[in-house]
């Protein structure tokens, strides 16, 4: 169990790698070129590629902050990933104002822990990782993207952390990630393996309860860093192209990922055709109710953890 000063700096971490600060930055707003996650947005920067964008707009828009009205009315086109959202300046100026917003900074603290930081304690507690650094790898693979493949490329490669221990099998995913960004097919990830070379000096450093203080890519992080009088001074998403938020849209969304949720959900064999439908819709807010989740019919991080995906 991590301390309440090992979660922020595990957050710190993240957030200087996704924004450049320790604290995040609630209303950064970036598109890079050949980025799959197209426009991401907010302290952790989620992704509009993902759909994970959308359900933090739509928590916004329900929490009726200063900018939901304005905003809502693009709801429809985040709900479809509509990439024409990447070059739309209108909807860009909103979304860094709306950053400045108390109701949006708390909407996403809580979107944030959520969606990414318990599913990844999760994921931790999964495979057994309990040591602050190792949670905060973890961390970083769900909020950075494509953590399950990672994992399960550096099991097969080094072998299971059960045989291994958990800061040799820390290690080796380490470097399994680092070399799949180094070499991956989208090269606007080359530039990002500065993540896991931070780590690794973490890991050399034997930082591995995250004690204070610490630096991270030239920034110390101290206690200092959170309390109430600190001010900040004045990335590329690497989630998979199949890790998407599953909701039912006209037309439908079919796909391998649909009948693996078909399967989670308890789908007899033969209703598992591949196509998020109405009895599907039904299937996921009867498991959400069911679970204290959200019962919104959109399947993310959250929704995925919840039905065994850790």
């Amino acid at each position: 169990m991590l301390t309440p000063l090992q979660k922020k700096t595990s957050q710190a971490i993240v957030n200087i790698f996704e924004t450049g600060r320790p604290l995040g930055d609630y209303g950064s707003v970036t598109v890079i070129k050949g980025d799959t996650g197209h426009l991401t947005y907010g302290r952790s920067q989620t992704t509009l590629g993902s759909g994970n964008l959308a359900l933090l707009l739509h928590a916004y828009c329900k929490a009726k902050g200063k900018f939901s009205a304005a905003l809502a009315s693009y709801l429809p086109a985040f709900d479809r990933r509509d990439t024409k959202l990447d070059h739309d300046e209108k909807v860009k100026a909103l979304l860094r104002q709306a950053g400045n917003d108390p109701v949006m900074k708390k909407v996403q603290d809580e979107f944030f822990d959520r969606v990414y930081w318990e599913s990844a304690l999760k994921s931790a507690d999964y495979i057994s990782v309990a040591r602050p650094l190792g949670v905060a790898v973890i961390y970083d693979g769900r909020i950075h993207g494509s953590y399950h493949a990672i994992r399960d490329l550096t099991s097969q490669q080094y072998g299971q952390i059960a045989g291994l221990g958990e800061e040799e099998w820390i290690k080796g995913y380490v470097s399994v990630r680092r070399n799949w960004l180094a070499n991956h097919g989208n090269t606007a990830l080359h530039a990002t393996v500065y993540r896991m070379d931070s780590f690794m000096e973490l890991i050399k450093g034997d930082k591995w309860d995250l004690q204070l203080p610490l630096t991270v890519r030239n920034i110390v992080l101290s206690e200092n860093l959170f309390s109430d009088d600190y001010r900040q001074p004045s990335v590329v998403s690497a989630a998979d192209v199949n890790e998407r938020v599953l909701f039912l849209t006209k037309p439908m969304m079919r796909g391998e990922d649909v009948k693996r949720l078909q399967k989670a959900l308890g789908f007899a064999e033969k209703d598992i055709d591949g196509a998020f439908g109405n009895d599907t819709d039904k299937a996921v807010r009867k498991f959400q109710k069911a679970h204290g989740l959200k019962s919104d019919g959109k399947v993310g991080p959250a929704t995925w953890t919840a039905l065994g995906f850790v």
